[in-house]
């Protein structure tokens, strides 16, 4: 939700609780100007809200007498699938600011009907997950909606981007795709001046702003295949490469997404190339694939893999011993 979207709403919770506002309260409690709140109180109105204004050194705004939002009125299959996608949403680390699925539970629970909302309670109040929450990537929801927006009209966007090494750029894209990926959104672009694919992380995003005219989306390649394979081939402190005996098909099953590019060597063995900014994790990652393996590269994952055998090793005596 936008944020003069969300300070609307916000405008309207403070009237539905009875009584004049005046404007100036209104003004302090929302962060905008007088004449903002004025603009505001328009819009509802124009939702055909009864909002009344009154006017003088003491005016302000109100609602028509014994005037409230009716129920939402949801099936139980509705409900239950805003519940979940809000749970499911906060636990995967997507939903941009870490109150906001926290605010809509809140205001979802205050107009539901209460046979509905009693259920729901028990819902919240029983249900488990066997996968940890994550945290979420702190992405700016008004720069996922603008880059959202352009994706979809074709329109391009200009942001301002600090990279890994923590440069800051202003540059001009052509946004094609959002992907959600492992707690953080992604966005696939192209590059108008080098035509070159594009890919960034919303949370370094601090800034979108829609730009005049439209671009070309035809030749568009699928956007969470890209991330995927963008993710696999960028370059960290050691590039790993592998050879296996076995098919890239069953290879790739078991490898998490977006970790590594397999590719086919012959009828026998398959390569697979990853990077990692840690070696300590791999070996493991190898012997539970199970199968012949050659380490190509680097050096050092040789000797990591041989202490790695040697801890299980004495691991497995102490066992037997024991």
């Amino acid at each position: 939700m936008t944020r003069p979207t969300s300070r609307v709403l916000a405008l309207l919770e403070i009237l539905q609780a009875g009584g004049l506002r005046r404007t100036g309260e209104l003004a302090e409690r929302l962060g905008v100007d007088e004449r903002t709140i004025r603009r505001y109180a328009d819009h509802l109105i124009e939702l055909d809200i009864p909002v009344h204004s009154v006017r003088g050194r003491y005016g302000g705004y109100q609602l028509a007498p014994g005037y409230r939002m009716p129920p939402l009125m949801l099936t139980d299959d509705e409900a239950v699938a805003v519940l979940l996608g809000l749970v499911v949403g906060r636990r995967a680390g997507l939903i941009p600011q870490s109150t906001a699925s926290e605010s809509a539970l809140a205001k979802l629970r205050r107009v539901l009907p209460t046979a509905l909302r009693d259920r729901l309670e028990a819902l919240l109040a029983t249900v488990s997950f066997t996968a940890a929450p994550r945290s979420a990537a702190p992405t700016d929801t008004a720069v996922l909606l603008t880059l959202a927006e352009g994706a979809r009209d074709r329109h391009p966007v200009e942001i301002t981007y600090t990279d890994r090494r923590d440069r800051v750029s202003t540059r001009t894209i052509h946004p094609h795709g959002l992907v959600g990926h492992r707690r953080r959104w992604y966005l696939t672009s192209i590059d108008p001046k080098d035509h070159q694919q594009k890919l960034f992380r919303l949370d370094r995003i601090t800034a979108a702003t829609a730009q005049p005219g439209l671009f070309d989306s035809s030749a568009v390649p699928d956007p969470a295949a890209r991330v995927l394979d963008s993710l696999a081939r960028t370059p960290w402190t050691h590039q790993v490469s592998l050879r296996l005996r076995g098919s890239a098909d069953e290879i790739d099953r078991r490898l998490p997404l977006g970790l590594a590019v397999v590719e086919a060597i012959d009828e026998s063995w398959v390569r697979v190339r990853l990077n990692a900014e840690r070696l300590d994790w791999v070996p493991a990652l190898i012997a539970g694939l199970d199968l012949p393996f050659v380490i190509e590269a680097p050096a050092e994952l040789r000797d990591r893999m041989g202490e790695f055998v040697d801890r299980l090793t004495l691991r497995a005596n102490t066992s037997m011993s024991g």
